[in-house]
């Protein structure tokens, strides 16, 4: 698991990082690890924004194959 919270500790604010349950702070990190937690972030989002494509993808072939079905039922019908 990996979770990211800001939080206010006397007048600064940190960023949380939760791994595996042990809590982390950001600006507590080496620019390495900084480095990975900034990847893994921009992964998440990637990921996120890649489900949500898929469900828009998915849902588009899904109403043209309704479509397809219905021009097919039409062609059926006139040639009745």
């Amino acid at each position: 698991m990996f979770n990211i919270n800001k939080i206010k500790m006397a007048k600064k604010e940190k960023t949380a990082i939760t791994i595996d349950d042990k809590e982390y702070f950001y600006e507590d990190l080496t620019q390495e690890q900084q480095t990975i937690v900034n990847h893994i972030s921009d992964l998440q989002r990637k990921i996120q924004s890649s489900e949500f494509n898929l469900q828009q993808l998915s849902f588009g072939k899904d109403a043209f194959v309704e479509v397809l079905k219905k021009a097919l039922e039409d062609i059926t019908e006139q040639k009745q």
